[in-house]
Order: C-alpha cells, then sequence, then structure tokens
C-alpha cells in the first residue's frame, strides 16, 4: 500500500487476473502480453472472420420463410422446357392404329347398347300405340255378322300387307304379355315394329289350315323370345275384331331355315290339305343366330265371339286389362 501503481504497463488490470504479490500469474506470459481466459464451455464460441473474408450467418426458420417468399435475392420461377422426342414411322404407325382400335370399340358399344336395348324400348312403344289403334277400330267398327254355327269360328279376309289386324296374348310369357298382329313377315315396318306378322300364305286365324306367324326372338321387342317356354296344354289367344281364337300348344322341332314345309295346312305334309286349324309359331334359333329355326304348333280349341267377352285364360290378366279390355 502506497506503492504506487503496478509495474504492468497501462495501469488497467486484465479481467479474470488477480495479481499475487505483483507476480505475473500462470496465465500471463514473461513477455508482459496480457491475455484473456477462454470463456466457459456453456457458452457458444464465436469465431471472427478473417480480413476480407464474408462471414456466413446462420439459416433460421424466418430466414427461410423470407426467401420463399421472395425476400433477399431474387428467384426465377421459369419452367423447364420439355423436349419431346418426335415419333418415329412405326412407332407413329402403332400409335394411330391403337386409337384407331379404341374408336372402334366404342363404337361397338354404342352398337350394342342400341341393337339390344333401344330397339326393345321402340319396339314396345309402336307395339303399344298399334294395338291401342286396333281397339279403337273394332269399337268404332262393330264386327260382322256372324255365322249361324257358333261353334265355327268367324274367318275375315286378309288386311292389306303391313297393317294389324290382331293381338295375342300368351300367359305363359307372363300376366302382361301381349304382342300385335300383323300381315307381312317384312323387316320393316312389321317385324322390327309392329310384334309379330302372318306369312302371306298362311291360313287367317280360325281359318281350316296353318295360321303360321313369325317373330324377333331377341331385339326388336323380342315378342318370341320365350318361346322355349311353351309347355304342351299352354294357350295362345289371338284378339280380332271378330273374336277370340284359342290355340292349345302340342310339340315343336327345331328345323333349318329352308324347310319351308313347316308352313304347310299339314306340317311336314304339303301335298295334304287337311282339316284341322292349326297355329305354326316360327323364331330363329339358338338365341343371337339365325342358322336354324324354333317352330311351335299348337291346335285351335275355343273360339269366343266378340260379344260374349275374353276366354278366363286372359281375362284376369294385366295385358287384356291394359289392352282389350277396352274393346
Amino acid at each position: 500500500m502506497g506503492s504506487g501503481p503496478s509495474h504492468q504497463p497501462g495501469g488497467r488490470q486484465p479481467i479474470g487476473s488477480q495479481p499475487t504479490g505483483g507476480h505475473p500469474t500462470a496465465a500471463q506470459p514473461a513477455s508482459g502480453r496480457q491475455t484473456f481466459l477462454s470463456p466457459p464451455t456453456d457458452q457458444p464460441t464465436r469465431t471472427q472472420p478473417a480480413a476480407g473474408a464474408t462471414q456466413a450467418l446462420p439459416v433460421t426458420a424466418a430466414s427461410a420463410a423470407a426467401s420463399a417468399h421472395g425476400g433477399g435475392a431474387k428467384r426465377t420461377n421459369r419452367k423447364r422446357q420439355v423436349e419431346y422426342e418426335p415419333l418415329g414411322p412405326v412407332r407413329g404407325t402403332i400409335r394411330a392404329f391403337g386409337e384407331l382400335c379404341i374408336t372402334a370399340g366404342l363404337i361397338l358399344i354404342l352398337f350394342v347398347v342400341w341393337q339390344l336395348w333401344w330397339t326393345d324400348i321402340a319396339a314396345n312403344k309402336d307395339n303399344e300405340v298399334l294395338a291401342d289403334q286396333l281397339i279403337t277400330e273394332w269399337r268404332d267398327n262393330p264386327a260382322n255378322e256372324l255365322p249361324d254355327d257358333p261353334d265355327t269360328p268367324y274367318v275375315a279376309e286378309p288386311v292389306d300387307e303391313n297393317s294389324g289386324f290382331g293381338i295375342m296374348y300368351v300367359p305363359r310369357f307372363g300376366e302382361d304379355y301381349y304382342r300385335t298382329v300383323a300381315e307381312g313377315v317384312s323387316l320393316e315396318p312389321v317385324l322390327n315394329r309392329m310384334g309379330v306378322g302372318r306369312y302371306p300364305s298362311s291360313a287367317m286365324p280360325g281359318e281350316v289350315g296353318n295360321f303360321a306367324i313369325a317373330g324377333h326372338r331377341v331385339t326388336y321387342g323380342k315378342p318370341l323370345n320365350q318361346i322355349h317356354q311353351l309347355r304342351p296344354g299352354d294357350e295362345i289367344v289371338v284378339q280380332t275384331s271378330d273374336g277370340f281364337y284359342t290355340y292349345t300348344f302340342r310339340n315343336f322341332e327345331i328345323v333349318l331355315p329352308d324347310a319351308t314345309e313347316v308352313l304347310a295346312a299339314v306340317p311336314t305334309l304339303p301335298e295334304y290339305k287337311g282339316k284341322d286349324r292349326i297355329m305354326t309359331l316360327t323364331a330363329c334359333n339358338p338365341m343371337f343366330s339365325a342358322r336354324e329355326r324354333y317352330i311351335a304348333y299348337a291346335e285351335l280349341t275355343d273360339w269366343t265371339p266378340a260379344g260374349d267377352g275374353a276366354p278366363d285364360s286372359i281375362a284376369d290378366t294385366s295385358a287384356y286389362d291394359k289392352v282389350g279390355g277396352d274393346a
């Protein structure tokens, strides 16, 4: 005390040094240069950048967000232009052929939908309209004078070709089943839009001989789709302006398309005129094919004049209530 300032130059004591008796500490070199103690280990070390060097700042969430939103350096969002390799002649041909196949497949699907679905809807609608027209005509034009013998069915004259003249009911095909019967077997307009058609060379309903009709088994309303479901004893009723003709199913056979003898007055015996009143139904067989014909035979077993009402087999059916019951 009172000895004056320390012998160290500058008159300041370095931080962290504690002089002992005026002699330098272990942290002080003998040269007299001041040194600073290392910071505690729990404090981060800050490295000073060298002269002329740019100090790298740590990347934080805030700085990353600023960069993403356009902060800091400008960024360009140009999309890379994709260069397509030109198709060679082989690859181009294969690609064009594939596209044509896809287009053809779509057209084929649309055709199948039209053929199997839409034609049924259109034909059923036409059949309903034609049946209503027939019922209206029969109501406005009373039947001709009936024969004296009530057991002898009345036989009308054939009508003009492509004209409807009857309604056919088949209870075996369902209570709501009915189809109009027209003159002729042409596809347009008879078989495609008018129901079933009578072969012009065959007999009329109730006439001695063979009353033969044809109809589609699939598409266009498929009036004879269930022809193979007929069983012996099933009744087929044909209504005209004169009355109701009841035919009873007997048997069936499958023949080739050129077997025209099935249309004869006595099937399989064309030279014999016969005395029976027969009904023959013809349709393609098998389904979706025309290589054969399915032939169903029935025989007239009952006849009811129009004024006596419908026979019991169809009197209570929804088909007769909807169509024939208004006559």
